[in-house]
């Protein structure tokens, strides 16, 4: 079982871009002398509560020298905001930059983000298709070349030359996701803040997916996660950070276009409900509902138990270490409690069947 960290960089009133910026790093190199096998951040734009990180690679790139072994990922690629061969150079470079460190995701991006880059709604899945085509003819080929509706690329190649093969993930909810996944054999990603019976439909898709492609599943489950020694002082000092984070994911929803137009671009997701839903939750049923993870360290770990023992296929767990604005501390505690308290209980088959935690009122809704 791998651990990594997941960050949104959500921006909240009491923090400067500069300084949350510099604290990240700093997470990331505590992370790196804690033992996390990876740190992910989302690429994301526009929408300052849900995130400030348009660019990991740049980010990764700065604090790669201060690291040693963890790796560094970004949770998608947009594809559609991107050229798919400067991109595809780009990530070439940040291998060399990084030491080999680097993988990355792809995906559509959220369905809030195509009218603030100026990708036309309508345009969205075709672009995308086009994109991931282009891109990854660039990473797979010395040359290449393609001809479509929006590239014309003849006789192309990167430089620096293509990465050395990595680990790719995909994410999102619709199952041509988790198919596409299952078929290349891919990684993916389970979105935070979704209990397991949210996706079970689309796991399935992509277990089955795999299963005829001979592939092994290669799932992740993302999880905002706080933890104190004590019970109540950790439900007490994480009520408005989750509360906040809960609110930014959901916080763009405001600006989007018709539900008819989204559904048709394969966004009807978010034109669901669900997450306006999920900001409204009660605090205490955010926890006993399986939506974050509060409490001690035997809390988090029963919670991670009852996520192995359900998702077949499970082979990482990400937390969430700074979610809605939680204090630098606050989130170099969880780190620091979760990799020495939590983590060791299942980095090995034995310790994941039997993980030494209490087992009561584990099981996500």
């Amino acid at each position: 079982m791998r651990f990594s960290i997941y960050s949104e960089m959500q921006l909240w009133p009491g923090r400067s871009p500069e300084r949350l910026y510099a604290e990240v790093e700093e997470q990331i190199v505590h992370a790196d002398r804690l033992g996390y096998d990876a740190y992910a951040i989302v690429e994301h734009f526009f929408f300052p509560r849900f995130s400030i990180s348009p660019d990991p690679l740049a980010l990764f790139a700065q604090v790669a020298p201060k690291t040693q072994r963890i790796r560094f990922r970004t949770m998608l690629h947009c594809l559609p905001f991107h050229n798919p061969t400067v991109l595809a150079s780009r990530i070439a470079a940040a291998s060399i930059l990084t030491g080999g460190r680097y993988e990355f995701g792809v995906g559509r991006g959220h369905g809030w983000g195509p009218p603030k880059a100026g990708v036309r709604i309508p345009d969205v899945r075709e672009l995308y298709e086009e994109t991931f085509e282009v891109f990854f003819k660039a990473l797979e080929n010395e040359r290449f070349s393609h001809h479509g509706r929006f590239f014309d690329v003849d006789d192309s190649h990167l430089a620096p030359p293509p990465p050395p093969p990595t680990r790719i993930f995909l994410g999102g909810t619709s199952d041509a996701t988790y198919e596409l996944a299952g078929r290349r054999g891919w990684a993916v990603a389970v979105p935070p803040l979704l209990p397991y019976e949210a996706l079970r439909n689309q796991l399935d898709i992509y277990r089955a997916t795999c299963a005829e492609h001979g592939h092994t599943p290669d799932i992740v489950w993302i999880h905002a996660c706080y933890m104190d020694e004590d019970r109540e002082v950790a439900r007490r000092d994480a009520e408005l950070p989750m509360r906040r984070f809960l609110e930014g994911n959901a916080s763009p929803l405001t600006e989007l276009g018709s539900s008819e137009e989204l559904a048709a671009a394969g966004y009807g997701f978010y034109t669901s409900g669900i997450m306006e839903a999920l900001a409204r939750t009660p605090y205490d049923e955010m926890i006993d509902g399986d939506i974050v993870w509060v409490g001690t360290p035997d809390d988090v770990a029963a919670r991670v138990a009852a996520t192995i023992e359900l998702c077949e296929g499970l082979t990482e767990i990400a937390i969430t270490a700074n979610p809605g604005g939680f204090a630098h501390w606050q989130a170099i505690k969880t780190q620091e409690i979760f990799a020495d308290a939590v983590a060791p209980r299942f980095r090995s088959a034995q310790g994941a069947a039997s993980a030494d935690a209490p087992r009561a009122a584990a099981t996500p809704a």
